[in-house]
């Protein structure tokens, strides 16, 4: 008798509405990590601006690039795993965090010449990239006009035109959270923390018309790729995604569980696992 009730009261428990429960993974926007101590950090001088970098770990290096409206912190749950094994390499992208712009436009060559730049003032060759939403078109980017620049792309919630967003985006409950948080950030780490609304302004006109990449400009790319999304990316369209990877010879697709397009924090321990799994991997 006593193990029945205690059967029951686990099923009980099993099926009782809880936080969680509530709110699946995928709707979650954890907060934005901290990076750890770099053992160097500073900006170069690239291409006309002022680019904030942070450099962790050991070895062959790789390069996270983050998301656009966001800075490097992003990737705080990620470094100091990567950086046990490689020499990782942060940085904020034009015009954001802590990182100046100038009056041209944003554009993805653009801001794909300022990563190129950076690994020439860090005395870099080659590195492998590690790029999420805006970072992994930039990583796209090099690797079609920088691709000697590049070992290996692992392109996380990227587009290849802007037919691949999701219209409204911006209305989405988390992506509107991660909007408004980014404006928080900005006003703490920028040296214009008046300008986000005139950034975010300039930063969507880029988004309304760029990249524009065709099939042909993605079966180019020669080195190991991983296309990577969330299964419930807000941002992204699936069909999109899957055609970047079916377009880039020799590509691989990975769609992770229960995650929008901010898996990197709601399931960071697996996320960094498939990145250390890529990295690992022989061309």
């Amino acid at each position: 008798m006593l193990s029945r009730r205690l059967a029951v009261f686990v099923l009980v428990l099993l099926l009782a509405p809880c936080g969680w429960a509530q709110q699946p993974r995928w709707l979650a926007l954890p907060p934005t990590p901290a990076l750890p101590r770099a053992e160097r950090s500073g900006y170069a001088p690239v291409n006309g601006i002022r680019l904030w970098y942070a450099v962790f770990g050991q070895g062959q290096p790789v390069v996270f690039l983050h998301g656009g409206l966001a800075n490097a912190e992003y990737w705080g749950l990620q470094v100091p795993a990567v950086a046990q094994h490689y020499q990782v390499i942060v940085l904020d992208s034009r015009g954001h965090g802590r990182s100046s712009r100038d009056s041209r436009p944003f554009g993805y060559d653009l801001m794909a010449d300022d990563v190129a730049g950076l690994l020439d003032f860090l005395r870099i060759s080659q590195a492998a990239v590690v790029g999420w939403s805006d970072g992994g078109i930039i990583g796209l980017d090099l690797a079609i006009r920088h691709p000697d620049r590049i070992s290996k792309l692992f392109a996380f919630a990227a587009n290849t035109d802007p037919s691949g967003v999701v219209g409204g985006v911006e209305k989405n409950p988390a992506f509107a959270a991660f909007i408004a948080r980014a404006g928080r950030e900005y006003a703490t780490l920028s040296a214009t923390p008046g300008d986000y609304t005139s950034f975010v302004d300039a930063i969507s006109r880029m988004w309304a018309t760029q990249p524009n990449w065709t099939a042909e400009r993605l079966r180019a790319i020669r080195m190991p790729v991983e296309v990577v999304d969330g299964d419930h990316d807000e941002a992204i369209r699936r069909p999109h995604t899957e055609r970047i990877a079916a377009a880039i010879p020799g590509a691989g697709l990975l769609i992770l569980p229960n995650t929008s397009h901010f898996a990197f924090l709601q399931d960071p321990d697996a996320f960094t696992w498939h990145i250390l799994h890529f990295l690992a991997q022989r061309p």
